[in-house]
């Protein structure tokens, strides 16, 4: 089970990021998680929204440089060192992080991880085996 993540490149200057979020607005949007990473010259925000193929669009059509990757998203267990334990599952997997962030959603409040690794397919398989609860692209556009 994967998720679409969408990266957009910014420029690193005063209201650049308010241009993209204001164009996610104006076009219905919804963002289910944000990050952003930055250097001197330039930003890479990672959104997960609720239409890829719209927002997309919308962001091409604007002008802004994006690209889809296939991430995957866990429902974390709302328990002391949850966290840890999937990155136990992970490691033992051999699965390398290559980054990740929260958010936040549900009904019920829940925690959920996306993760950016080195091996889909393996930390996937692992993860199920091990009854972390890997959320698809559709229950993410529900929450």
């Amino acid at each position: 089970m994967s998720v679409k993540q969408i990266s957009i490149f910014l420029e690193n200057k005063p209201g650049f990021l308010a241009e993209v979020t204001k164009v996610l607005g104006q076009n219905g949007i919804d963002m289910r998680a944000f990050s952003l990473a930055e250097s001197n010259d330039f930003g890479i925000a990672r959104i997960i929204v609720d239409d890829v193929y719209k927002t997309t669009t919308v962001l091409k059509d604007a002008g802004f440089i994006n690209s889809v990757i296939d991430i995957l998203a866990v429902a974390l267990p709302d328990v002391p060192g949850g966290l840890n334990s999937v990155l136990n599952v992970l490691a033992q997997a051999q699965v390398n992080v290559d980054y990740m962030y929260a958010f936040l959603g549900g009904k019920d409040g829940g925690a959920f991880m996306v993760f950016k690794v080195t091996d889909p397919a393996r930390a996937a398989a692992a993860l199920n085996k091990n009854g972390v609860r890997l959320l698809d692209q559709e229950e993410l556009s529900d929450l």
